[in-house]
């Protein structure tokens, strides 16, 4: 198996665990993304796992979000036409992988964050800590990374755009509620229950499961042209003055750091002031 930096990986009749420990707040940056990369190759081509599931080794953040830092001073990215952006490609490639994959979250997970687990087929939350978000119109950007897409088919269109325009934090219970997450448990409990159900789904044979994910897939697999049109308008957006006016404002205030701005990411976005 690889040799990662920021996440591990462990394997146990046919479900293999994934724990993002990216300190401080599981930031998706180019470390993650090539971890990442190596993760969903290996994954592509494992035929005994059965199961995967996804939790963070840092209870406050599952994945916090995209590293928009990195991209300020970084030349324009030009998109080729008709191509989905490096990160969309590589989520919808977690979104078709032959494993069940499940989300386990426990703290944040805005942004890139929220659109990882929303390329994964169930996600489950602690009922007291968890935290969804898609903060991007605050800085003038939008989901680019599958977000927007599959949002908009798992909430309808109604609350796609609360969660997109409005930018706000979503509690747990209201992501169930709205159909973001499958289920809300208690914290303590959160862990048996993703554990017991993977290990339920790995006990049956690889064929039934294969049919069923190939069935299901067909009906709700996300478009790629709306992939391809929301990358095409996220990337040119990176260099938009306003954006980066936007996104040095949160980093002075200490974003991407364990502060906070990070910790409340979805309120404070919103009171930037020029």
């Amino acid at each position: 198996m690889a040799d990662y930096q920021t996440l591990s990986r462990e394997d146990h009749d046919g479900v293999a665990v994934v724990s993002f420990d990216h300190p401080p707040i599981n930031l998706v940056d180019r470390a993650m993304v090539v971890d990442l990369l190596r993760l969903v190759k290996e994954l592509e081509a494992d035929q005994q796992t059965r199961v995967v599931i996804f939790r963070s080794a840092n209870p406050d953040f599952f994945l916090a979000h995209y590293d928009l830092g990195s991209q300020l001073d970084a030349p324009p990215m030009a998109l080729p036409a008709g191509v989905a952006s490096p990160l969309s490609a590589l989520f919808t490639r977690f979104s078709r992988l032959p494993q069940v994959t499940i989300g386990e979250l426990r703290g944040r997970a805005r942004g890139a964050g929220s659109e990882f687990l929303l390329a994964l087929d169930m996600r489950f939350a602690a009922a007291q800590t968890a935290l969804l978000g898609q903060p991007e119109v605050a800085v003038g950007l939008l989901p680019g990374a599958g977000g927007t897409v599959r949002l908009t088919q798992l909430l309808g269109r109604a609350r796609a755009l609360e969660v997109c325009l409005g930018g706000a934090d979503f509690d747990a219970p209201t992501a169930e509620r709205y159909g973001w997450i499958n289920r809300t448990l208690p914290q303590d409990q959160l862990s048996g229950f993703c554990n017991e159900l993977a290990q339920r789904i790995a006990g049956f044979p690889a064929s039934g499961i294969a049919h069923i994910k190939a069935v299901v897939d067909n009906l709700s697999a996300a478009d790629e042209a709306a992939l391809v049109d929301e990358s095409q308008r996220f990337v040119p957006g990176m260099q938009a003055p306003a954006t980066v006016e936007r996104v040095r404002w949160m980093l002075a205030q200490g974003g991407q750091t364990d502060g906070d701005m990070e910790r409340d990411l979805g309120a404070r976005l919103a009171r930037y002031r020029q």
